[in-house]
């Protein structure tokens, strides 16, 4: 199976061992990796901030460069799901929208291509630890990805697993959001590391790189002894 990878800008500028990860677990369960040099940025920070027309170039090149993959694969939630807007966005376009719609159709997020696509619930990792899972807006409001993350975790050897509290609220990154409402979206991630906290996990995993940045940051800026994974990297773990 050929699966064209959609590396996304956070994976690509800041946490390139995501990528690598995700390359590495998805050839051990069998699939071809190809990586168009072409992809840009999804246009998903542009578009949210209200610069429809200046973000649909973005999402041209990307309907282009994707436009011959069988399958198309993203360590994050978020950016997958933007694919699967981009049908709406060129909604009555008679030549983008049937493209856009080609796209969606074979773009799936990391732990939902494995689990839905391939069928497999255990990918044969080992990892020693307690960890405990957050779940992203986009992945799980949006784009409806609830469950394969875990089911992947909990079938990991060794990992022991605790639910994180107010697991449902956003962390306070969401994209543009975090700039423009810092002081809000401070508290927010505030309150997210102490639900971490309560968790008494030694990691936090998620499946959006951004997500886990921003709780990283806070987690790091204030002294605390809690790693924070993405689940590629877990789940690549042997």
């Amino acid at each position: 199976m050929k699966v064209t990878l959609f590396a996304t800008c956070i994976v690509d500028m800041f946490q390139s061992n995501v990528g690598k990860a995700t390359v590495e677990l998805l050839e051990r369960l069998g699939c071809e990796i190809d990586f168009p040099e072409s992809q840009v940025c999804c246009g998903q920070p542009a578009y949210n901030s209200g610069y429809v027309k200046e973000s649909k170039e973005a999402m041209k090149r990307m309907i282009e460069t994707f436009s011959d993959a069988e399958f198309v694969v993203s360590p994050s939630g978020s950016c997958a799901y933007m694919f699967h807007e981009y049908p709406h966005i060129f909604k009555g376009d008679p030549v983008w929208e049937s493209k856009a719609k080609k796209l969606a159709e074979k773009t799936f997020e990391l732990t939902q291509f494995i689990v839905d696509v391939l069928k497999v619930e255990d990918v044969g990792a080992r990892f020693e630890g307690t960890v405990s899972y957050h779940t992203s807006c986009h992945m799980t409001r949006l784009l409806g990805v609830k469950e394969a993350p875990l089911t992947l975790l909990k079938n990991v050897q060794g990992l022991k697993f605790t639910e994180l509290p107010g697991k449902e609220q956003c962390c306070g990154f969401g994209g543009t959001f975090s700039v423009k409402m810092a002081q809000i979206s401070e508290q927010m991630v505030d309150e997210k590391v102490r639900h971490v906290e309560e968790t008494g996990a030694d990691y936090l995993i998620g499946a959006d790189a951004a997500c886990l940045m921003n709780i990283g940051g806070r987690i790091e800026r204030k002294g605390k002894p809690i790693k924070v994974m993405h689940i590629a990297e877990v789940l690549n773990s042997r």
